[in-house]
């Protein structure tokens, strides 16, 4: 089982009594760039494809990914069978050497599973958990980020039943960030809960946008980033709190906290289409709000 350095998960702990867990998880990830937990230095990458933007007062890494020239793969578990559970399993593993960029992706469960759909090299892993429930996951409606051989797309889970998307690679979370260009219905515009978090939507069906907070932001202030200076249509949460990323141009690798699906970007080869990912296996669910 993959666990938090026990150091951090003490001092979390200890001090979640006194602070949001969101300003406790950006001074934790201070202390772990000073230790080297974190890496917060690097060589930029001739792609271009992550920058720092600012957008109302907080701070965030965005990377767009034009897939022209690049693939975007989902990525569960290595050849011994055993979820990668962590960025930096996948990076330093073959399967992740060719990686540009990585990021969480998609809520869990204990067993670093997913806790709803789950495409991985056109077979579904796990079938999609149209449940209620509570936390984050289930605040209706939640969606699908999926790739096919020809683009990509952020629908609402609910169209993606209906329409069937030929995915090679698809992810459930929720909620929904954006939807048909309006933020999603239950979020205030100031909401009382801030959290680093993480999303991705999708332009033109080409362009892929990821985006993570360096501070802990409301769900409304990030569903307008995606909406109005990301121009994404449809975007999808997620997670938050945990959300890492491996963004080396920028300087970021997140080793520190642990993740379930991870979503990855590659150079395409010239003139090859998406390549299949070894399928994994189904995991048992825990839906938890993040």
């Amino acid at each position: 089982m993959f666990r938090e350095i026990s150091v951090f998960r003490r001092m979390r702990t200890a001090f979640r009594p006194l602070f949001p867990d969101g300003f406790i998880r950006a001074g934790l990830m201070a202390v772990a760039a000073a230790t080297g937990v974190l890496a917060v230095t690097g060589a930029a990458h001739a792609d271009g494809l992550c920058r720092k933007l600012v957008f109302e007062g907080v701070g965030h890494v965005v990377c767009e990914v034009p897939l022209r020239d690049h693939q975007v793969r989902m990525y569960l578990r290595g050849v011994d069978g055993q979820p990668y559970g962590r960025l930096s399993r996948l990076v330093d593993s073959p399967a992740g050497k060719e990686l540009v960029m990585a990021i969480n992706g998609g809520m869990y469960g204990d067993d670093r599973g997913p806790v709803g759909l789950f495409v991985e090299g056109g077979k579904q892993v796990r079938g999609a958990n149209t449940r209620r429930g509570s936390g984050n996951f289930h605040m209706k409606p939640n969606g699908v980020f999926y790739v096919t051989g020809t683009g990509a797309g952020v629908m609402t889970t609910e169209r993606y039943l209906r329409q069937k998307p030929q995915a090679l690679y698809a992810t459930q979370s929720g909620p929904m960030l954006v939807i048909d260009g309006k933020l999603h219905p239950r979020f205030a515009d100031e909401g009382q809960s801030l959290k680093i978090r993480n999303g991705v939507g999708v332009r033109g069906g080409k362009t892929v946008v990821f985006a993570i907070s360096d501070q802990p932001v409301s769900f409304g202030s990030f569903g307008r980033l995606f909406r109005d200076a990301l121009k994404t249509p449809d975007a999808l949460y997620l997670d938050g709190s945990i959300s890492s990323i491996y963004a080396p141009e920028v300087g970021r690798r997140d080793w520190l906290y642990p993740v379930g699906p991870i979503i990855g970007v590659a150079p395409r080869p010239a003139g090859a289409e998406p390549a299949a990912a070894r399928p994994g296996a189904a995991a048992r669910p825990k839906s938890a709000a993040r």
